[in-house]
């Protein structure tokens, strides 16, 4: 959220009164474009729709975008538009709420953020979150209820260019010269002191002035380009201001589409963006920043200041072409603000990338002050211009600048950081920004393609958890890296035939397999390299070390070669090393179904804990990797293996694991699923669950007002989707209920705080359930009343009948093993719960417990239902649209991985240098 100085907020607030951005194919002139708009509608009176003016610097230009006013009931309307050959896309206008909040590098003075603080009022919004400013303010401090790090806006002032020696380069004469930065942000007035080369101002909002009225606009180009006082990294570059953001932090998808045109025409180098949010399908927006990066334009982002949270990168930061900078402090700690990775695009069935791409100072850095003089500020919006002014000056000191170009100057960036010692790949990315080996990297530059990472090493650790923090065996879910593919050749590139795999013989490469998937075209500038590693049979019982490496060749077109067809070409490898182990015994491995959980973007999935107001949303992947790691590496620390799930229940082999644990589930059931499980646990797998809250009445009270369409966003589930819960579980006689409860209590001699669970209303009658006393938060939520529910069945275990069968426990809070909003974890609970369904054994302080309870029988009220009219459907992998009821879809095939055919080499493994390029 908001970070120490002020965060640009690209918050989608409201859409625009039925306003829709309308994408072409290509670009049209003015004319062109009216016209395709109006054969599209000419079946549409002319009364109920206008094309909206934009009075911009873009405007006598070509565009590829109109802004369309629709007055009339429009799903018709947008169907015929969309069926224009010309037409891509029509997404809703956005109106972007950017909530500046100024601290000071002296502890500056709070403003509270009152946008959330109505008590259970509907939330009046179309999407919250969507892109933020990355400078600190109190909005963090109540995002995060942690006041700890508020020491690290107290840094002391440093001059953040000659800490990086830039004086250095300018000694040599290299002071930006001849590279267009542009800053995207809330103006620059005229005569700021501070800028010698101011080369255009150009406002895209709907005030009539260039000036910054806020402040931090000045700042982010003070630290790219200020020439005295608080010096910036390259005071002679040609700086272009875009004013995107008006004084009341307001902005629209539409001024940004414009700008970055704009920016594309005027040949821009280097651009800052130090705005972010979650929503990485934001499909105008995201194309636009592709199209950006594929004109030459080097993007730097700021990653996110929703640290220390995993799974918490912002866009467009987490993108592969743009340059993603995480934060940290004078004394090289990872700011504790600054977004950590790994990227959610690829879940559930994959496994995201490593971002940040590299971290630099971002705590109490010195900038240019609104009018003059200088101030401190925090936050990865201060983070990111510290690394676009390195990248601005780095530009000016390549003699040919065909060579600089998106990939290579990240290629650069990321070879010659500074790794810091103990701290993973998904905090520091490659480590810290290094200018004098950039320069010196950049000095002898030849085209060529790389790898991020550049090797696996499964053994190292801190630095590559979590791949280090567990070993692999016989059995098990493949391993699966995802590599990004660097190629500072082209724009555009491919894989040379196919990668690959060449094991090491005298280091046992031939105890793993390995699969690659990979970009059929590397565009713009990157691709993923998805590298799948398992235990070969033989290895079923061994206990090593393997190694091997992935050769890959990519080729782009030459683009100064006059022969027709020719090709430049780069070879790189990729090392693997990974330690292997016996197949650890079936009640030690524990099985996490990721295939379940939904969370935004798409779909609006609420958070689990609705006290949380602020941040309303569920979007941080629900991965033991990200939001649930604590939860893994406390497992790991009890002799557990965690597996994950990325496919179907259908796809695994039960007979392997002892229990399935299925946390917060979002997502619908195939009926194949459902009877696979109850097979599965017939034979002897258990099965834990955590639940959370699930009310429709209460699903209305936190609805959205989505003023593009004039329609309420209903949430498509409960913190949880109980009814979908209670068809998996309904043959043993167990359902969750549609109550929803909080409070805090004591099981076991453990303080316990339920956060928006709901309860049990269905048990078997020789199982084991636990009651609390609880407030009914869902009577608070609807009527402003409270109440105390006594003997409210929180947990319940059960042994199932069958000869060998496995055990079930429900718990209706998840909260208290998420890392999101966690208050008192309850990791001995889940310790607990697993000493019961892995080895039988009923924890005598829940056996003999005085809030034991007769189990619900559930006959005297009625199970939840669906919300009538949910749009789950058009999230699900599930469910499909059919006839207005939706229907599970054909049951997809499980994932065949094609394993490479190995090539061994009969030679030991070489030292690999991180670094090399």
């Amino acid at each position: 959220m908001a970070a120490g100085g002020n965060e640009s907020y690209r918050h989608v607030c409201s859409g625009t009164r039925k306003s829709y951005i309308v994408a072409f194919n290509g670009y049209f002139t003015a004319k062109a474009r009216s016209h395709f708009i109006s054969s599209a509608l000419r079946g549409v009176g002319a009364v109920n729709w206008r094309i909206m003016p934009r009075e911009n610097p873009a405007s006598d230009y070509p565009s590829d975008f109109e802004v369309v006013q629709i007055r009339q009931d429009a799903h018709s309307s947008l169907l015929t538009l969309q069926d224009h050959p010309y037409i891509k896309r029509v997404t809703p206008q956005r109106k972007v709420f950017r909530s500046l909040k100024l601290l000071a590098g002296d502890g500056g003075s709070s403003c509270n953020d009152t946008r959330w603080m109505q008590k259970w009022q509907s939330w009046q919004s179309s999407r919250p979150l969507r892109r933020t400013s990355l400078s600190l303010g109190s909005g963090f401090w109540h995002a995060t209820g942690r006041h700890s790090s508020r020491r690290l806006l107290r840094a002391i002032p440093r001059h953040v260019a000659h800490i990086l020696q830039a004086d250095v380069l300018w000694q040599m004469g290299h002071t930006g010269s001849g590279v267009k930065v542009a800053v995207f942000d809330t103006g620059l007035s005229e005569k700021h002191p501070h800028f010698k080369n101011v080369k255009e101002r150009t406002n895209w909002t709907n005030e009539k002035t260039l000036d910054d009225g806020l402040g931090h606009g000045t700042f982010v180009a003070g630290v790219i380009a200020s020439m005295r006082e608080c010096q910036g990294f390259a005071p002679d570059s040609e700086l272009h201001i875009f004013r995107v953001f008006t004084n009341n932090q307001v902005s629209y998808t539409s001024w940004f589409l414009d700008a970055f045109n704009y920016a594309i025409l005027k040949k821009i180098d280097v651009l800052n963006l130090s705005i972010g949010g979650p929503d990485f399908m934001d499909h105008p927006f995201v194309d636009k920043v592709w199209e950006l990066t594929a004109n030459r334009v080097i993007m730097v982002s700021a990653i996110g200041n929703d640290g220390p949270l995993y799974g918490t990168l912002n866009n467009p930061a987490d993108q592969m072409d743009v340059i993603g900078v995480g934060g940290i402090d004078f004394e090289d700690n990872i700011a504790r603000f600054s977004s950590r990775g790994m990227t959610t695009w690829e879940l559930p069935g994959g496994y995201g990338r490593v971002k940040p791409d590299i971290v630099t100072y971002g705590s109490g850095v010195r900038g240019s002050g609104m009018k003059e003089g200088c101030r401190s500020l925090s936050g990865t919006s201060v983070a990111s211009p510290v690394v676009a002014g390195a990248v601005t000056l780095l530009a000016s000191t390549v003699l040919n600048r065909e060579l600089v170009n998106p990939a290579s100057m990240k290629q650069a960036l990321i070879a010659s950081a500074r790794r810091l010692p103990g701290v993973n790949m998904f905090e520091q990315g490659h480590g810290k920004l290094d200018l004098l080996r950039a320069y010196q990297i950049l000095y002898s530059y030849r085209p060529q393609a790389s790898l991020s990472p550049s090797y696996i090493d499964l053994t190292e650790c801190p630095y590559m958890w979590p791949y280090c923090s567990q070993p692999i065996y016989y059995g098990g879910m493949p391993t699966i890296v995802n590599v990004t593919i660097l190629n500072g050749m082209g724009v555009t590139g491919r894989i040379v035939d196919k990668p690959i795999w060449q094991p090491y013989l005298p280091q046992n490469g031939d105890h793993i397999d390995v699969a690659v998937s990979y970009s059929p075209v590397l565009w713009p500038w990157a691709g993923y390299l998805a590298v799948s590693i398992s235990v070969a049979k033989k290895a079923a019982s061994w206990e090593g070390i393997a190694q091997g490496h992935v050769m890959l060749t990519v080729a782009s077109p030459a683009e100064n070669d006059s022969a027709v067809g020719a090709e430049m070409t780069s070879t790189v490898k990729l090392p693997v090393k990974v330690k292997i182990v016996p197949t650890p015994p079936r009640s030690k491995r524990v099985l996490w179904d990721q295939y379940h959980n939904l969370r935004y973007p798409p779909g609006y999935f609420p958070r689990d804990n609705l006290r949380m107001k602020n941040d309303p949303l569920d979007w941080n992947g629900d991965h033991i990797h990200t939001n649930f790691r604590d939860m893994y590496q406390h497992l790991r620390s009890m002799g557990y293996f965690v597996e994950v799930l990325g496919s179907p229940i259908t796809c695994f082999d039960a007979s392997q694991y002892g229990t399935l644990l299925m946390v917060d589930s979002e997502e619908e059931y195939f009926p194949e699923e459902i009877s696979k499980l109850r097979r599965d646990i017939d034979n002897g797998l258990s099965l834990i669950i955590f639940s959370d809250w699930y009310n429709t009445s209460v699903m209305r009270k936190v609805k959205f007002y989505d003023e593009n369409t004039r329609q309420w966003w209903m949430p498509d589930t409960g913190g949880a989707n109980i009814p979908a819960l209670n068809d998996l579980i309904s043959v043993w006689g167990m359902a969750f209920s549609d109550g929803l409860f909080e409070g805090d209590f004591t099981m076991a001699d453990h303080d316990m705080y339920y956060a928006s669970g709901c309860s049990i209303a269905r048990f078997p009658e020789d199982g084991i359930v636990i009651a609390q006393t609880l407030k009914d938060q869902g009577l608070e939520v609807l009527k402003q009343e409270t109440a105390v529910v006594e003997n409210v069945p929180v947990l319940g275990l059960y042994q199932t009948p069958s000869e060998g069968g496995g055990r079930i426990a429900l718990y209706g809070d998840s909260n208290c093993i998420d890392d999101s909003h966690r208050q008192k974890d309850c990791f001995w609970l889940l310790d607990a719960l697993l000493q019961y369904t892995s080895y039988g054994v009923t924890p005598p302080s829940i056996l003999h417990s005085q809030n034991k309870v007769l189990p619900p029988t559930g006959t005297d009220g009625s199970l939840p239902e669906r919300l009538e009219g949910n749009h789950l459907y058009r999230y699900s992998k599930v469910l499909e649209a059919h006839l207005g009821d939706p229907k599970p879809r054909p049951l997809p095939a499980c994932p065949h991985l094609s394993w490479a055919k190995p090539q061994p080499l009969n030679e030991t493994a070489p030292r690999y240098n991180a670094r090399s390029l």
